[in-house]
């Protein structure tokens, strides 16, 4: 199993921490989605996507942990959830709120270990008996076979001649089609950043201006999941600007 992680933490470098921890855990393998600062940014995610664990800290400007937590019990699918904070003392509302388990900052690895294994076993269990609505996929033909890609594992498709570069975290595939019919088909998906790319909105993680040699100052967009940087053309950058400003706000 791969938990699909929400970090909530005030804290960049308690979310970049928490980043390498996971990274260095056993199964079940766990994958960093998308980030918060806050309570705000945690929500706008979780109505954009579904995840299966939220790492929460508790203090944070603006609502709390405890608060959002509160909210998350409104939703349709909410995350299995764990605090992660420096306060130890809220433990017992935490457990009110159905939290699976509370770490302390230093977080231990084997104590985060511990707490994906309960996660896991939560949503595993959920799954077990609540219906699974059909997933939309691509149809993907090569080699010889056929294999159905879910579309919430694409992070970008790329023009290539007559076809499309179809990226998700570890596999490129090849899908004869073009990149208009895809954003055509899936324009809440979808976000064209350039006239040979599209991404998906909510794997968008940033936005950063690079050094071209060729053409001076440009600028690249950076999707959660791999490391590489995509061109923004001229064209698109306001677009890219306004969707990255939403994500954030």
């Amino acid at each position: 199993m791969r938990l699909k992680v929400l970090l909530v933490d005030d804290e960049q470098l308690a979310r970049a921490r928490l980043r390498t921890l996971l990274a260095d855990c056993n199964e079940p393998q766990a994958s960093v989605e998308a980030e918060a600062g806050n309570a705000t940014q945690a929500l706008q995610w979780l109505q954009r996507q579904s995840f299966d664990l939220a790492l929460m800290d508790i203090h944070m400007p603006g609502a709390d942990g405890l608060a959002l937590a509160q909210a998350l019990r409104g939703l349709p699918n909410p995350p299995a959830l764990v605090f992660v904070t420096a306060h130890a003392e809220h433990a017992v509302q935490a457990f009110e709120l159905e939290a699976l388990d509370y770490l302390t900052k230093p977080v231990r690895l084997q104590r985060l270990q511990r707490a994906l294994e309960k996660a896991a076993r939560f949503v595993q269990s959920r799954r077990d008996t609540q219906p699974v609505p059909p997933e939309e996929v691509m149809i993907i033909q090569e080699r010889g076979r056929t294999e159905r890609l879910p579309l919430s594992e694409v992070l970008y498709l790329k023009a290539e001649l007559k076809y499309l570069t179809v990226r998700t975290q570890t596999t490129s595939y090849l899908l004869e089609g073009s990149l208009n019919e895809m954003e055509t088909k899936y324009p809440n998906r979808f976000l064209r950043i350039h006239r040979n790319t599209l991404v998906t909105k909510g794997r968008v993680r940033s936005l950063e201006r690079q050094r071209d040699t060729a053409d001076g100052e440009s600028w690249g967009v950076r999707l959660y999941g791999i490391e590489e940087s995509l061109l923004v053309s001229r064209r698109q950058l306001a677009a890219v600007r306004e969707l990255v400003a939403n994500l954030c706000s």
